[in-house]
């Protein structure tokens, strides 16, 4: 019998005010119900907050150090479930058990770096005009926050946001993707073991626009932070924004790599494959525009259609798979709906584009990996961002007019060149349009002690993790004495 999942709120699991639930499936089947959640509304985010708000009055002044304590005993909690973590991973988002694992690991290294932060939660001392008078800041929690996680890291993004605001004093009320709602009840659940008082961390579970809408107007919540598209993370911006919150958005990207002909095409075309088509490309810092010289043009395109036909697609847990199933239907139509439209904008299809249904795939949401040439920035696959294993090649003349391509996009979040020129990586790190820039490594490539973040439509506010991870979920106090 399927199990019934109920929303976490002041330390104990709930019912919804609707009485009403939804299933979560498996990608790979999707007759495979994982579990039912509750369908919550804006009710259920009034008690959150409610909780949220009570618990604030203590949790804010628990010394630093001491909520500090709580990430150390969760990192040791994720490493003793790492196993089962993964697994539900898997289960829920469809990645490849490997990739799961390593996003436990990225998460566990993520809190050994935020635990940290908490002896590191400093004001300045500065000096005074006036030699009678010591003045000093200090950095104060906001109050009750949200944090609104996606499907992609479920584990990961929603611990990272979650960890740093409670760390700073914050009580929290956590909204995840509907798609992967039971490894969100996991996370409930090591918060609690690590020790988090009750009314500290809060989950709602429920329908984005219904849930997202009510965090958005709730004048109670601080400050939001939210990973997702940047369609809904601007809304969502403006609704904070209006009533005087605080918001920290991680958006789209339509990131871009560019190879000049001096660069080493073997290990280059592995690192594409890993930044544009693993994790079946949903990262939102993953490759999806690969800008090349015509004269080296067709050797990388014949090298990266090898690779991609190369890669064995299947369910996440057989050994061999290299990519499971994209999250839903809705994004496997959405994929479709760009194959054809790039089509008819004649682009060449190099090879994918299609949804794979062989040896019981059917039943699952499975694409070939895909490459398209002969692609121009008029197009809409140029343009706008799919989160499938898509890459787009566009043709180039030279170094300077593939920097000028690789800017040509509304988002700005990582980017990558490869070459040996050094002259010309330093140009382009200067130069590149994104807030996340690499030279010789996968455009996805991260480490949870550097800030994260984009520039124009991929970001707004501070930036996450690092540290800088603090700065978004704090304010500051400025303090004069004169004795």
């Amino acid at each position: 019998m399927t199990e019934t999942y109920f929303n976490y709120i002041d330390g104990e699991w709930v019912q919804a005010s609707s009485g009403e639930v939804y299933s979560s499936i498996n990608p790979a089947n999707a007759d495979s119900i994982l579990g039912y959640f509750q369908k919550s509304d804006q009710r259920d985010i009034e008690v959150a907050v409610e909780a949220a708000e009570k618990a604030f009055k203590t949790w804010s002044k628990v010394a630093v150090p001491e909520r500090g304590e709580v990430l150390f005993k969760l990192f040791n909690l994720l490493e003793e479930q790492k196993e089962e973590l993964a697994t539900i991973i898997t289960k829920e988002v469809g990645k490849t058990y490997k990739n799961s694992l390593g996003e436990v690991q990225k998460t566990i290294e993520a809190m050994k770096q935020f635990s940290g932060e908490a002896t590191r939660l400093t004001g300045e001392t500065i000096p005074s005009n006036d030699p009678d008078i010591f003045g000093y800041t200090v950095r104060e929690p906001l109050g009750v926050v949200s944090v609104i996680a996606p499907y992609n890291f479920p584990l990961g993004i929603g611990i990272w946001k979650i960890a740093p605001a409670i760390v700073a004093g914050n009580t929290v009320v956590f909204k995840p993707s509907s798609n992967t709602s039971l490894i969100s009840i996991k996370i409930m659940e090591l918060f609690e073991k690590a020790g988090v008082p009750k009314g500290v961390i809060n989950m709602v579970t429920g329908p984005g626009g219904v849930i997202g809408q009510a965090i958005g107007n709730q004048p109670k919540i601080k400050a939001v932070s939210f990973t997702g598209s940047t369609e809904v993370g601007l809304a969502l911006g403006r609704a904070v924004t209006n009533r005087g919150g605080k918001i920290q958005a991680e958006m789209g990207g339509k990131n871009a790599s560019i190879i000049l002909e001096d660069a080493d095409l073997d290990e280059t075309i592995k690192n594409i494959v890993i930044s544009g088509f693993y994790d079946n490309g949903q990262r939102c810092t993953g490759t999806s525009r690969l800008i090349v010289p015509r004269a080296i043009s067709k050797e990388v395109i014949t090298r990266l259609v090898e690779a991609a036909k190369s890669l064995t697609v299947g369910d996440g847990f057989d050994e061999n798979v290299d990519n499971g199933p994209i999250i839903d239907e809705n994004q496997l139509n959405l994929y479709l709906e760009h194959i054809h439209d790039a089509i008819q904008d004649e682009a060449v299809l190099e090879c994918g584009g299609k949804r794979l249904v062989d040896n019981g795939k059917d039943k699952g949401y499975f694409l070939a990996p895909t490459v398209f040439s002969h692609v121009t920035p008029e197009m809409r696959i140029f343009r706008e961002e799919i989160f499938a294993p898509v890459i787009a090649v566009i043709e180039v003349d030279s170094y300077e007019e593939a920097l000028e391509v690789a800017n040509d996009s509304e988002f700005g979040l990582s980017s990558t060149i490869y070459t040996k020129d050094l002259a010309k990586a330093m140009h382009f790190v200067k130069h590149i349009e994104t807030g996340v820039t690499h030279v010789n490594i996968p455009s996805n490539y991260f480490e949870n002690q550097y800030p994260f973040g984009g520039k124009k439509a991929s970001s707004l506010g501070p930036r996450e993790q690092g540290s800088t991870a603090l700065e978004f979920w704090t304010e500051y106090k400025t303090v004069y004495i004169k004795v």
